[in-house]
């Protein structure tokens, strides 16, 4: 694409790396700088935004599959145009989707390395796969382009369909488009529908799913030729080949789970993803599928009677009617054209009536030849029966069975075992095992199967398990922390360990044993530990509050109160109500009680003359402790105290009483009685001297 900008969306998205280019499209790496998290966008050609149609059915698509949450579907984040200007200074629009980016592989680019899949790969493949279309059934979305390109398999081996809506969009608006630009499928993985032009539903996709699960078994598509033509010629007319006479020693059980999936009539295939995923899963389990009773030549039958109905309909004129669809054997894609451009139907009518003449000559020629041989085959049961006998018997093949490799058997061992039948070992080594180094881990065919004598059987053995990092499963659930790290090829007990947690929600995994990140042989077994909802109460007791309400934010309810201390810091906690170390529920509340510094009294009243015993009881009924300066006997009386009288202080603080000896006479109560009354002033004496009444 010329003039390819650096970033989308006024900045949003910051372009990366080009990590893959199709005919309609080119995906880069980039950067989503307000969210933080790397993407993967996809830029549709320039040439597409000319069109109208097909814009706005793009833009309605990309918010349609944008609603879809599945986790075998790639997530659609945002979708837009993007306008650039050319080298020659006209202004283009770039229509784009951002995207999940997927780190791993497609499955186009897993068979091209690796060829043919194992059938439990293929399982779990076509099970992730069905998962995404069951999804996507129900919502109303039909992908109609399932192919391996459009299937990703993550480092964690997660399986993730792309390219949602995108099919549609491009066939919605194909009529207006140039016949380079209709792309409306992949001609390998095309329904019979589909190139027939005929309208597509749900079990289009299923068609297609089958053609993938061939190609996995069997390492190639299910029809190839020379052109995009021929390959949607054999989809609506020839049976594929059956994967067991591609594959020597795969289950036949596979031959009928394919052909009802590519059943050419629609009605005979399975009815929903959901049927095609419980067959395999049966199948997994040891039962036996639905498909087992279809019958691929019933369902061919069924097409020669609809052919042939059409033969004895009237001719349609080319160039009326509705839109047909064709393939563009320039580009290996299939397009929708208006009726006014047919030529490419023309050229399947054309070749069909080819085929129709040439299969007729062909079985007029059979009759004859068959004749012919009939003669000669009784005259060779007469004369040479006991030869032809003889002759059978040398070159009939003998076929031998792939003996047992158990875990015990050695290299050698299971090599002579195979040479003693007259088979070819061919050693490789399985670098992904979990078990010992020099183990069988696998073979192909599988043990069991009949093989023609001479035949090479191709051993794996294990090259020990490999040490890997142990994910860290934290805070997951029990099953999502199971699946992780089973996928990651290590064993988990099924004993599961219970343990309190301040911050792990109950139920969920609180740590591993082997610890996560620890490097750890692959198979060996992992113990999870969860939370029990419950955590020890914390020592509180000395913290300061705003510390301790700051650190347990959210995990506790806090009730705070207030209390005096002689010992804790003002803005301290004294205590707390539970006690630290008791188990409570997390988010349980707790009262804290927060330190006011020392209790407050105040000074009491002492008059001067008190005696020193007597202020000294005052001071210490208050809780203060009293000193005296000065004497402290039984003859000590109160001068003055320090603090004064009426001071607040901290209770316990020491008052001060300045003191002197007492210098005041004894009372002389005599035997007379001294006490003299007069009027208004009168005076009162006592002692020896007599009184007398004042005037």
């Amino acid at each position: 694409m010329s003039n390819m900008p650096n970033a989308l969306a006024g900045g949003r998205y910051q372009l990366g790396q080009l990590i893959g280019r199709g005919g309609m499209a080119e995906v880069r790496i980039a950067l989503d700088t307000r969210l933080g998290r790397t993407v993967a966008v996809k830029i549709m050609r320039a040439e597409l935004a000319n069109d109208d149609i097909f814009l706005a059915r793009f833009r309605r698509e990309a918010r349609s599959v944008a609603q879809m949450n599945n986790p075998n579907i790639v997530n659609i984040y945002d979708s837009g145009e993007e306008t650039i200007t050319t080298d020659a200074g006209d202004t283009e629009r770039l229509p784009y989707i951002v995207m999940e980016y997927v780190k791993g592989q497609t499955l186009r680019d897993i068979i091209k390395v690796n060829g043919a899949l194992s059938q439990r790969d293929c399982e779990q493949v076509m099970l992730g796969v069905l998962s995404a279309l069951d999804y996507s059934h129900r919502m109303g979305i039909i992908h109609r382009d399932i192919k391996p390109g459009n299937i990703m398999i993550s480092e964690q081996g997660v399986v993730k369909v792309m390219d949602f809506g995108i099919a549609r969009a491009l066939d919605d608006s194909a009529a207006t488009m140039t016949q380079s630009q209709g792309v409306v499928g992949t001609a390998q993985y095309l329904s019979p529908e589909q190139a027939r032009g005929e309208t597509v539903d749900m079990r289009s996709d299923l068609y297609s799913a089958g053609c993938v699960l061939y190609e996995m078994l069997t390492g190639r598509p299910p029809f190839t030729g020379d052109s995009a033509v021929a390959i949607a010629y054999q989809h609506v007319s020839e049976v594929a080949t059956p994967p067991s006479a591609i594959v020597p020693g795969l289950p036949k059980m596979w031959d009928s789970i394919v052909a009802k999936a590519m059943a050419k009539d629609r009605q005979n295939r399975y009815a929903t993803a959901a049927e095609f995923k419980n067959d395999i899963l049966t199948y997994m389990n040891g039962g036996v599928p639905v498909a087992a009773a279809f019958n691929p030549l019933t369902d061919l039958s069924g097409v020669k009677a609809r052919k042939d109905a059409e033969r004895d309909q009237p001719t349609v004129p080319m160039g009326t009617g509705q839109p047909t669809q064709a393939f563009n054997p320039a580009t290996g894609q299939f397009e929708q054209i208006p009726p006014a451009n047919a030529a490419m139907q023309n050229a399947l009518k054309s070749r069909a009536e080819q085929r129709a003449a040439a299969a007729k000559a062909k079985r007029k020629k059979q009759i004859i030849i068959g004749s012919v041989l009939g003669v000669i085959a009784v005259i060779a049961i007469v004369v040479g029966v006991v030869f032809g006998m003889d002759a059978a018997k040398k070159n009939a093949v003998e076929m031998v069975t792939v003996p047992e490799c158990a875990s015990t058997t050695s290299k050698d061992g299971l090599e002579a075992k195979l040479q003693a039948l007259g088979l070819e070992m061919v050693e490789k080594q399985d670098t992904d095992s979990t078990k010992a180094a020099g183990t069988c881990t696998k073979m192909s065919p599988e043990a069991g199967s009949k093989v023609a004598k001479g035949s090479k059987v191709t051993v794996w053995f294990s090259a020990g398990p490999q040490s890997i990092a142990v994910p860290d499963v934290k805070g997951m659930t029990q099953e999502a922390a199971r699946t992780k790290l089973e996928d990651a090829g290590f064993e988990v007990s099924s004993t599961v360990k219970t343990e309190d947690s301040a911050d792990i929600d109950k139920d969920e995994v609180t740590r591993t044993d082997p610890a996560a990140g620890t490097p750890t042989p692959k198979g060996s077994t992992i113990t999870i530990y969860v939370s029990s909802g419950m955590t020890a109460m914390p020592n509180l007791v000395g913290q300061s509050k705003d510390a301790v309400l700051s650190q347990y934010n959210g995990m506790f309810n806090f009730v705070v109160e207030s209390e005096s201390s002689d010992t804790v810091e003002a803005g301290s906690i004294t205590r707390t109500d539970p006690a630290a170390g008791t188990s409570i529920e997390q988010g349980a509340s707790i009262t804290i009680w927060v330190s006011t510094g020392k209790e407050k009294v105040t000074v009491p009243s002492i008059n001067a003359g008190t005696d020193f015993a007597t202020a000294k009881l005052q001071l210490e009924a208050v809780g203060l402790v009293a000193a005296a300066n000065g004497p402290s006997d039984s003859t000590a009386v109160v001068v003055s105290i320090d603090p004064a009288a009426g001071t607040e202080v901290d209770k316990g603080s020491t008052v001060t009483i300045t003191t002197k000896a007492s210098t005041s006479s004894g009372t002389d109560t005599g035997d007379s009685d001294n006490t003299g009354t007069g009027g208004t002033g009168g005076n009162t004496s006592t002692g020896n001297s007599n009184g007398r009444a004042g005037e």
